[in-house]
C-alpha cells in the first residue's frame, strides 16, 4: 500500500548516450524536495528495450540539501515510451542517509513515478510503502 509522499523532484534530462549491448543511459539534474527540505538532486539510469517496447532500467543518484544533508539511491524499474514523446517510469528505490533530517528513509521503500517529455523535462514523486 503506498503511503506518504516524501519527494517530489522538477529536473531535467542532462546527457543520454548508447551503450553497448543495447543500453542506452541517461543522466538527469534538478530541484527537489525531500521530507520538506529542498535539495539538488542529480542520478543516472540505464535501460533496455525489450521486444516488447517495455523499458527496463537500474540506476543510482544523490541529493544534497544547502545545510549539508546527503542521501544516496539505488534503484530498478520499468518504462514505456509516453505520448508526450518522452518516457514514463515506475520505479522502486532504496536509500541511504546520515543526515538527521532523512534518517527515517534508511528503513523505507520509495516507489515512484518518473515521467520525461521530449525536450527532457522530467517530474518524479515518490511515495513510501508501507
Amino acid at each position: 500500500m503506498l503511503g506518504d509522499k516524501f519527494d517530489e523532484l522538477k529536473a531535467r534530462v542532462t546527457g543520454t548516450r548508447v551503450l553497448p549491448g543495447n543500453l542506452v543511459e541517461s543522466s538527469f539534474q534538478g530541484q527537489g524536495k525531500i521530507l520538506g527540505v529542498d535539495c539538488q538532486e542529480m542520478g543516472s539510469y540505464v535501460s533496455e528495450m525489450t521486444a516488447h517496447g517495455v523499458l527496463n532500467g537500474q540506476g543510482q543518484g544523490i541529493a544534497m540539501s544547502a545545510q549539508g544533508d546527503m542521501l544516496t539511491w539505488k534503484g530498478h524499474g520499468t518504462g514505456w515510451p509516453n505520448e508526450k514523446g518522452g518516457t514514463t517510469f515506475r520505479y522502486s528505490v532504496v536509500m541511504q542517509t546520515a543526515s538527521a533530517k532523512w534518517a527515517r528513509l534508511n528503513k523505507v521503500l520509495g516507489i515512484g513515478e518518473w515521467e520525461v517529455d521530449a525536450q527532457g523535462n522530467g517530474v518524479a514523486t515518490l511515495w513510501e510503502w508501507k
